[in-house]
């Protein structure tokens, strides 16, 4: 029972927090900027979302782009960091140790901002595509050096050599017995993909000019950034006037609201992902 309560209060305590920025998502700024934050305002408001959504068509647009980015990229990071990872984690691969110190050493030393724009921009041409959105995070050297260890530690030898005695090849072997067997690496992985495609704006910052193809991060950073500029430039304003425009625009509930927008999606994977942690711990085990 004891257990059972101190499992349920820790699990509340990582709730909380995201609760309480949807109650302040819907508090009224007025109502915020007297009696401070509260888990149960005097007065609810809808005002923050109303001026998120006043970008129209352009809020569904930076979500579908975002839910296309991330879905897209995730499969693919996914797919080249297995495929790269399981190749050097076979002692019979013959460059295994050429193509493990390339992945290492751009953990250390990475070529800079202006070389990357130049090869994005002037040698692969991904200016304003969404492929410069999804290529430059395609590959991680963190998640290739963990999978390999996954590849190492977790998949028995008697299943790769079960498979070559039946007269499977290497890509047959690899997504037949391999894969199913390593979902909890896979959605590992999966999982942190995800969560940088979707949170990523940097890219967009660099290589997309059109309104069309930003993202949803770098849309709501754009929203902050009208809602700071007004409120610094309404102190040239008179005291009256500053107070009305202060009083107008949800800035701090707004800020909540983006983070709800932004937040909430994302949460929904984590179920998903879930499901293949538990799947691949039950499936294809061997006992040697």
């Amino acid at each position: 029972m004891l257990a059972h309560l101190a499992i349920g209060l820790f699990s509340f305590s990582c709730v909380y927090p995201f609760l309480f920025v949807i109650v302040i998502s819907l508090t009224d700024e007025t109502t915020l900027a007297k009696n401070g934050y509260s888990i149960f305002p005097e007065k609810w408001s809808l005002d923050a979302y109303a001026y998120v959504f006043k970008t129209g068509d352009q809020l569904l647009r930076s979500y579908g782009v975002t839910f296309f980015v991330t879905v897209v990229g995730t499969i693919l990071s996914v797919a080249i960091v297995a495929l790269y990872a399981y190749a050097i984690s076979r002692n019979y691969f013959r460059f295994r140790g050429f193509f493990s110190f390339i992945a290492f050493f751009t953990m250390l030393f990475g070529g800079g901002l202006v070389p990357s724009y130049i090869v994005a921009t002037q040698v692969l041409h991904l200016k304003d595509t969404l492929w410069a959105l999804i290529l430059p995070m395609s590959v991680s050297a963190f998640s290739v050096l963990i999978m390999r260890t996954f590849f190492r530690t977790m998949v028995p030898d008697a299943i790769i050599e079960s498979g070559k005695i039946d007269g499977a090849g290497e890509f047959r072997v690899f997504f037949h017995l391999v894969l199913p067997i390593s979902l909890p690496g896979l959605a590992t992985i999966g999982l942190f993909s995800a969560l940088g495609y979707w949170n990523d704006w940097f890219h967009a910052l660099l290589y997309i000019d059109n309104p069309n193809l930003l993202p949803l991060q770098s849309l709501l950073m754009k929203i902050e950034t009208n809602i700071q500029f007004i409120l610094q430039n309404s102190t040239v304003a008179s005291t009256t006037e500053r107070a009305s425009i202060a009083r107008s625009l949800p800035a701090e509930t707004t800020r909540m609201a983006m983070v709800v927008l932004a937040t909430l999606p994302i949460v929904f994977a984590y179920p998903f992902f879930q499901r293949y942690f538990v799947q691949g711990l039950t499936i294809g085990a061997v006992k040697e």
